[in-house]
């Protein structure tokens, strides 16, 4: 009696839905169905709003004031709101103020957090177990927001971008989450570099960084988005309106507290619609995250769980 052999069919396996634990149960049809509609409506509820926002950006006055308001239907597209904004000397600076900001505090902010997370890492560091609980101990207790801007004050920061970068500079979280991966990386790698004479620096760079790009990853967008998104401390240490990121030119032009020269006088004469204005610096403000988040997307599995369950 011979075995027959299924020969497989090309093309099919590829999309193939991935094999279930012989526990679990086929899915229904009704179940299937359930899953796929409340996937749909999650969809729509988190594209829809974003629809209305890039499309009210791209109307005319004309189009905005026969909406009444918020367009959801295109009537022509166009980009006077954009070209006023680029175009205008304060929102492309705040642009650029935000881009270095989020770039430098990123950097900064990494550097210090893989070499505090890999420090921790080595339990037999000095004064590991002290170090490990100040730095939980910043978790649950706080000095307050007054004696924060006297520290800020004192060393010279305000009205700086300094100010933008250091109060903020380190999360407790992420060190936690770093070191949590670190401490899975296998030691025989690191015992063998330091019997070859390698030094710790040399271990980090060349066998635990490349070993750990998936959480890296992660946790630079953490703080890249922190860092793009972040308003209050520029509200709070910022007097100089010529310093400010873009998120609070943004935060005046929603609130109307003080537009530009060229836009203040474009919404005066007609030419241009103060929702557009809006939308468009919206706009401005959720692109890089948006472009940049599904780049890191396929990491966050994989870094954040490692990470947080292991050591």
């Amino acid at each position: 009696m011979t075995a027959v052999i299924d020969k497989p069919v090309r093309g099919r396996r590829r999309w193939a839905a991935p094999p279930r634990p012989v526990w679990e149960e086929q899915p229904t049809r009704a179940g299937l169905a359930g899953k796929g509609l409340v996937l749909t409506l999650a969809c729509l509820a988190i594209l829809f709003p974003l629809w209305i926002v890039v499309v009210t950006s791209l109307s005319s006055r004309r189009t905005i004031d026969e909406a009444g308001g918020l367009v959801m239907v295109p009537k022509g597209i166009t980009f006077i709101a954009y070209r006023e904004l680029l175009g205008g000397g304060q929102v492309t600076r705040a642009a650029v103020v935000s881009i270095l900001v989020t770039l430098v505090g990123t950097l900064f902010s990494m550097t210090v957090s893989v070499l505090c997370a890999y420090g921790l890492s080595r339990t037999g560091s000095l004064g590991h177990r002290w170090i490990l609980m100040t730095l939980l101990a910043t978790m649950f207790f706080s000095a307050g927001l007054i004696p924060t801007y006297l520290l800020v004050q004192t060393l010279g920061l305000t009205d700086t971008y300094l100010a933008l970068i250091l109060p903020s500079a380190v999360s407790v979280f992420n060190i936690l989450v770093l070191r949590g991966f670190f401490m899975g990386i296998s030691p025989e790698l690191v015992d063998s570099a330091r019997i070859d004479g390698a030094g710790d620096l040399r271990i980090l760079w060349q066998i635990v960084m490349p070993l750990s790009r998936a959480v890296l990853a992660v946790i630079t967008l953490f703080y890249a988005v922190g860092y793009w998104s972040a308003w209050f401390n520029a509200s709070l240490y910022l007097n100089d309106q010529s310093m400010l990121p873009l998120q609070n030119v943004m935060i005046q032009l929603v609130q109307k507290q003080e537009a530009p020269v060229g836009l203040a006088q474009s919404i005066k004469t007609g030419q241009l619609s103060g929702l557009a204005v809006q939308m468009a610096v919206m706009v401005m403000a959720l692109l890089p995250v948006a472009v940049l988040s599904p780049f890191v997307q396929k990491h966050f599995r994989k870094g954040m769980l490692t990470g947080a369950v292991k050591g």
